[in-house]
């Protein structure tokens, strides 16, 4: 999978610290133990790792709720650990709101459902 990433030596670190879990895990885990395997890999590889931040929602000038992305690396990448048989739109819109709420640029879908990870980049 060949992507123009943007932020690319950061991402390049998170997809590979992400192969590294699931090299060591392999696939048949539920996705919060993918989650937590990927933040001790990204500490490891000395990045700062924020995972289940809240990020207020508003309305109108209201509080209506909060988002809360798995893991935010280096204030920069969002990345989302699943464990799906494919990414689906509801993958993507989810993702995108996240972008737009945390006003970051680029968002990784990570899948750890089979031997091989797939990612997908989002780009806001």
């Amino acid at each position: 999978m060949e992507h123009e990433l943007v932020h690319k030596e950061l991402s390049e670190s998170i997809i590979g610290a992400a192969m590294t879990v699931l090299n060591t895990l392999r696939p048949g885990l539920d996705e919060k133990l993918y989650e937590n395997a990927l933040v001790i890999e990204l500490k490891k590889r000395a990045h700062r790792v924020d995972q289940q931040r809240s990020f207020p929602v508003y309305y109108d000038g209201q509080l209506i709720g909060t988002l809360i992305p798995d893991l935010i690396v280096d204030n920069l990448v969002i990345a989302d650990p699943k464990v799906v048989t494919a990414f689906s739109e509801t993958h993507l819109a989810q993702i995108i709101g996240y972008l737009n709420i945390t006003d970051l640029k680029l968002a990784l879908l990570l899948n750890f459902k089979n031997f091989k990870l797939a990612w997908k980049p989002v780009v806001r």
